[in-house]
């Protein structure tokens, strides 16, 4: 009530000044309608657009956690046509099931790190007000430690050069990545539809990211490669469901950059926009 009331007081300052005598009393209060609806939409997407924001801080700072049960309920529910998930170039995720895998399983061994930060948020929301698109820079750290016997699952590219601690070897990385994701209103709340995780860049502490590159650009070990498990033992993805819906472009030695995740810009309805 207190939001129509200040949305009213708005629409009336800003009506046009026009006397009685020039424009009849019905004129006059469909042009305050008028003003009122444009008024209350603002109002609503940028309440949608902060709910999208949240939605998504909420995610990443349930993720650094290890709270996976608690991002599930985040997602769509199951059922949702055309719910999807991916993280590299080597296929998309479509079933509900096997993206809440990932959520449900990830372990949090002691000596493990993950920590992501988001910045520079570009959030569109329709005008229709039932999807919204989002893209986010992202950039942070990830580190554990890995039993000798579980390390022999990973490259050596993969940890510390001639770093032990209590007996296991160290991966301590900067990683560098962006993320687009759609959003869909279900039952008058936001979930998360379309996940799409762009890795730009990662480095061992030690190394830097170009020497790492050309190590691992190569190497399906890192496309593969879903997180490190207990005692540091390397856990591969699952097959994917289908073909990578669009290819992103993390940093070779041998290539150039390009705009592979696309920013946002008003639409309409969701039909008329591309999906992450």
């Amino acid at each position: 009530m207190k939001t129509r009331t200040l949305l009213i007081a708005s629409a009336i300052a800003l009506l046009p000044q026009v006397s009685a005598a020039k424009a009849p009393a019905d004129a006059r209060i469909a042009a305050l309608e008028a003003r009122l609806d444009a008024l209350t939409l603002d109002n609503t997407r940028a309440h949608d657009r902060a709910a999208v924001e949240n939605l998504f801080g909420r995610y990443m700072t349930l993720h650094n956690a290890f709270r996976d049960p608690e991002i599930i309920p985040l997602w769509v529910k199951k059922g949702t046509p055309d719910v999807r998930a991916q993280y590299s170039n080597n296929g998309v995720y479509t079933n509900w099931d096997n993206i809440m895998s990932y959520h449900a399983q990830r372990p949090n061994p002691p000596g493990k790190l993950i920590y992501h930060f988001l910045a520079s948020p570009i959030i569109e929301v329709a005008a229709d007000g039932k999807t919204a698109k989002g893209m986010w820079l992202m950039s942070g750290l990830e580190s554990g430690l890995t039993a000798p016997e579980a390390a022999k699952g990973a490259p050596d590219f993969m940890y510390e050069k001639n770093v032990t601690v209590d007996g296991k070897k160290v991966w301590m990385h900067t990683v560098y990545a962006k993320y687009g994701v759609d959003f869909i209103k279900q039952d008058g709340a936001w979930k998360i539809w379309h996940f799409h995780c762009f890795e730009v860049a990662r480095a061992p502490y030690g190394l830097g990211w170009i020497p790492f590159a050309a190590a691992a650009q190569d190497s399906p070990f890192a496309d593969d490669l879903m997180y490190f498990g207990e005692d540091g033992k390397p856990v591969m993805m699952p097959r994917p469901d289908g073909p990578a819906t669009i290819r992103h472009n993390p940093y070779r030695t041998d290539k150039g950059q390009s705009l592979d995740l696309k920013p946002p810009v008003p639409y309409r309805t969701f039909a008329e926009t591309f999906a992450y």
